[in-house]
C-alpha cells in the first residue's frame, strides 16, 4: 500500500469559468493556470503521482507545451491514473479538500466527487470531497485564489 499527498494552489482572475473536479462552479471568476486550472483535480494527479515517486504535473504537462493550453485537467488526471496503473498502482480511494472563501461549494461538492469518481473508475463511496473556508485568513481568506489538498492510497502489485 502506498499513500500520496498533493496540494495545488491557482489565483482566481476575471474572464475565466471557475472549474472544480471537473464541474463548472457558479462564480464571476475562475482560476488562472495553462490548462482549465482545477485545483481539486489537479491535487489528486499531484497525490498519484507522488504516492509511487512519479515526479509532479509540471514534470508530466509542462505549460510551455501547447498540447496542454486550456485542457481539462480530467484529461491530465487520466492520464497520471495511467501512469500509476502501468507502474502496477490502483488507486483505492481518494480525500480531497477545496480551500475557498468564495463561492460557497457545499452544493456541488456531491457533484465534483461524482465526476473524479466516475475519471478515476472508483465507487462514488471511495471518493470524499470537502470544502474549508479560511475564515478571512491570508490569500485565500482575502479571496486571492483557491487551493486543494488530496491524499489517495494506491495498492501496488509487488
Amino acid at each position: 500500500m502506498r499513500v500520496g499527498f498533493g496540494f495545488d494552489l491557482h489565483p482566481l482572475v476575471t474572464g475565466r469559468p471557475l472549474v472544480l473536479g471537473g464541474v463548472t462552479v457558479p462564480s464571476e471568476r475562475g482560476l488562472g493556470g495553462h490548462s482549465d486550472a482545477d485545483v481539486l483535480s489537479h491535487a489528486v494527479a499531484e497525490a498519484l503521482l507522488g504516492a509511487l515517486a512519479l515526479g509532479d504535473l509540471g514534470r508530466h504537462f509542462p505549460d510551455t507545451d501547447p498540447r496542454w493550453r486550456g485542457v481539462s485537467s480530467l484529461v491530465l488526471l487520466s492520464h497520471v491514473l495511467e501512469l500509476v496503473g502501468a507502474r502496477g498502482g490502483a488507486l483505492v480511494n481518494v480525500d480531497a479538500t477545496v480551500l475557498a472563501q468564495a463561492p460557497r461549494l457545499a452544493a456541488q461538492l456531491g457533484a465534483m466527487a461524482a465526476r473524479l469518481a466516475e475519471t478515476l473508475g472508483l465507487a462514488p463511496e471511495r471518493v470524499s470531497v470537502k470544502a474549508k473556508s479560511p475564515e478571512g485568513l491570508g490569500l485565500l481568506g482575502r479571496e486571492e485564489g483557491i487551493a486543494a489538498m488530496a491524499v489517495v492510497s494506491v495498492e501496488v502489485a509487488g
